[in-house]
């Protein structure tokens, strides 16, 4: 009875948001034209080498600032959590891209992808055109490997993006697009997905003879939406197995905050904690076909918890990039940084030799090395120091995001850093 008193009012809180929505669409609503005010030109000053650190810590300051958690916040068990076997399947095939601005596979020295040209006249053979592969000279074609995820759920029919990388000694993917490539299901070798379409590359290359810009990675692209899925087998609930939720990210309180929200909105017993990243849930007597199961896992799933999010601070030295989370805190320690430049300088002089001789004229070097080493600036934080404070007190020393990495791997070592320090 539970239950189905639940559904009862899952529906009619639809048809009141309907009518809600329906009153809404019905009605007049006039907007005044709002005219926004002249904004006078503002010429930024010139931003010296000290002062771009000072913004660079400034701005980590308000990222760490932006991510302190709301106690109250909830979310949603959907964005926590996978259901048990549910499994996605890993597609692979491989294909050519065409387009290209001379930025394709090599063809005609020996360091070239002979798999390219080889492609490219199996394709034109498909089409009743046949060519001598020795005399086949082109830039404009890439081979590349296609690779897709599909998900449990994605039917027959339904669009998924691919990811398109290059294979060959291509120098560019932009501007190409993948002709159609099957993608292959390794575990038995059948066709599941047909790509085709444009690539999205995140980069830019620019090549003239002898110069080349390059900029992010130009040789992996996308293609949004073309793959298009021939086959699948959906996941089916088995209602002689609990449904199994699968915490993305394993955690004793999540579990245990999933079970009891479950057990209090179905007043019944029926999901247990199985470990921290697992959690079964029973099906109800009154869900035992396939339809009503997705409709008491959709239940399931609209469920809201508060997360407990684990104190960890995630370092790139490749970029220099920091991620701290807001429940991060740093107990009482001491922090004295300071700058040690080493100069190093070679000055060139010439011997000449006696005159009437027959000795040669040499160049010989006078090696300096210079070592400067600025004062220590000290720093002390108080006990339960968030890491936005460190960040604000940071800012005050105009260190760089490296020096701030040293910094947190220092206080890491020490003992005083209250969370998990990651480095990428």
């Amino acid at each position: 009875m539970r239950t189905r008193t639940l559904m009862n009012r899952h529906t009619n809180h639809h048809r009141k948001h309907v009518m809600s929505n329906a009153v809404l669409r019905s009605g007049d609503v006039t907007a005044a034209p709002v005219v926004a005010p002249a904004i006078a030109p503002v010429v930024a000053p010139a931003v010296t080498a000290p002062s771009v650190a000072t913004l660079a810590v400034a701005v980590l300051a308000i990222v760490f600032a932006a991510i302190v958690p709301d106690a109250r916040a909830q979310t949603r068990l959907s964005d926590l959590v996978e259901v048990e076997n549910a499994h996605r399947k890993e597609l692979i095939g491989y294909g050519l891209v065409t387009g290209l601005d001379r930025t394709g596979d090599r063809t005609l020295s020996t360091r070239g992808a002979v798999f390219t040209v080889q492609s490219i006249a199996n394709m034109l053979e498909n089409f009743g055109i046949t060519v001598d592969m020795e005399r086949l000279r082109t830039r404009n074609v890439a081979a590349v490997m296609v690779t897709a995820t599909v998900g449990p759920y994605n039917a027959p029919g339904s669009a998924i993006d691919v990811t398109v990388s290059s294979l060959g000694d291509a120098s560019s993917l932009q501007g190409g697009v993948l002709l159609q490539t099957p993608l292959f299901d390794p575990d038995n070798q059948e066709i599941a997905v047909k790509a085709q379409g444009p690539l999205t590359v995140g980069g830019v290359s620019a090549e003239i003879p002898g110069a080349r810009v390059t900029r992010n990675h130009t040789l992996t692209g996308l293609v949004p939406g073309g793959g298009v899925v021939l086959q699948n087998e959906h996941y089916v609930h088995d209602v002689d197995r609990p449904l199994g939720l699968v915490l993305r990210e394993p955690n004793f309180t999540n579990a245990r905050r999933i079970a009891e929200r479950i057990n209090e909105t179905f007043e019944s017993e029926l999901a247990k904690v199985a470990h921290p990243g697992l959690v079964q849930v029973q099906w109800p007597g009154a869900f035992q076909d396939q339809g009503s199961m997705n409709i008491f896992a959709s239940l399931i799933m609209e469920q809201e918890i508060s997360v407990d999010t684990p104190a960890r601070v995630v370092i790139n030295e490749r970029t220099g990039t920091i991620i701290a989370g807001g429940n991060v805190t740093i107990d009482e320690v001491l922090i004295a940084h300071g700058n040690v430049k080493v100069r190093t300088h070679v000055t060139p002089f010439v011997v000449q030799p006696a005159p009437f001789t027959q000795a040669e004229t040499i160049v010989e070097s006078i090696p300096e090395v210079t070592i400067v080493e600025d004062a220590a600036q000290t720093l002390v934080l108080d006990p339960e120091t968030t890491v936005g404070q460190l960040a604000t007190a940071l800012t005050t020393l105009g260190l760089s995001p490296r020096d701030i990495i040293s910094i947190f791997q220092a206080i890491d070592r020490a003992g005083a850093l209250r969370g998990q320090l990651i480095v990428m």
